[in-house]
């Protein structure tokens, strides 16, 4: 039931995006598994972890045919066409990579926090990371070191999700929800301050609160608003969500119905001429922001002012113990 002030839809944001990896891409060898600090971080991560049984759902842009008003949600057209998907079953994170959980990591492997490209972002970057249990900021390359090493220490076969399992996720397993809230829709009372998700003045409250002065780039502790259905938080903003998938405008009309695993090569290259990897999500939420379908593409080297983030996936057809 829709309450007083609502608002519901949202249109994608596109974003540009380099193709060379870090110096340091090698993952190091896994510390000793004896080691207390890794072994709070493995039980930490599986006890977050989301079992989504697989099934068939349609992905894409599915307003003109299933939305409630009958219009396409998406005015970009690489959402289209809605299509047949087939995935086995997974299992994935409840939130969003934590600060806490990345720095833990990091410091296990004697790493240090990735720097922004310019000062201003990094004084923005430095207030965001400060804060444990929000998502925690890092580029494609990042995220899947991240996850590949989440796989070695604790034998599951970690992962970053597909584009295909990201959707069905945040859609409760391929329901036509807009947004993966509680809902399937953004509640707003009015524009500045949110329901089920953040608004603006949200934010900033909060900002002020844990004194930064991010305003209404910072981001939210993953908890702060009610899961979808399926009891995953926070997909509808707070963060892009990097995907294994390389991004290919024309992908969903040649992409194989079952278990689609993205181009096999990187197809499209920003307007620096960078190799582009897919996005899910949204940077900040709120009206006309973070659709289930909408997709976005950045070079995977991109460290910009909105956090892009990650959450893996176990690829095991069973829950995770």
């Amino acid at each position: 039931m829709m309450k007083q002030g609502y608002v519901l839809l949202l249109a994608p944001l596109l974003l540009a995006g380099c193709d060379n990896p870090p110096q340091e891409t090698a993952l190091m060898q896994p510390p000793p598994q004896d080691n207390a600090e890794l072994q709070a971080l493995i039980r930490q991560v599986k006890s977050n972890l989301v079992f989504v049984k697989g099934g068939d759902f349609l992905m894409g842009d599915f307003g003109g045919e299933y939305g409630s008003e009958k219009i396409q949600l998406d005015t970009e057209k690489d959402s289209k066409p809605l299509h047949n998907v087939t995935l086995s079953s997974y299992s994935i994170g409840k939130f969003k990579t934590t600060n806490q959980e990345y720095q833990r990591y990091l410091k296990i492997n004697n790493k240090t926090l990735s720097k922004a490209s310019n000062s201003l972002t990094q004084k923005l970057m430095d207030a965001l990371n400060k804060l444990p249990n929000t998502p925690a900021h890092m580029d494609w390359y990042d995220a899947e070191q991240y996850c590949a090493w989440l796989g070695k220490v604790s034998g599951l076969p970690f992962a970053l999700p597909t584009e295909a399992q990201w959707e069905y996720a945040a859609r409760s397993r391929g329901q036509f929800f807009i947004v993966a809230t509680n809902s399937g829709v953004l509640e707003m009372d009015g524009i500045q301050r949110g329901i089920n998700i953040s608004g603006s003045l949200d934010r900033e409250e909060f900002a002020r609160k844990m004194g930064l002065t991010s305003g209404i780039w910072t981001t939210l502790p993953g908890d702060s608003y009610p899961p979808n259905p399926l009891g995953i938080y926070d997909m509808a903003g707070n963060g892009y969500e990097w995907v294994k998938d390389w991004y290919d405008p024309d992908y969903y009309q040649h992409s194989p119905a079952v278990d689609p695993q993205g181009p096999e090569k990187p197809v499209y290259k920003d307007h620096e001429g960078k190799y582009t990897k897919v996005l899910r999500g949204a940077e900040t939420s709120g009206p006309f922001k973070g659709l289930t379908i909408a997709r976005f593409k950045r070079s995977r080297d991109t460290r910009a002012t909105f956090v892009t983030t990650v959450r893996c996936v176990v690829n095991s057809p069973q829950p995770v113990k």
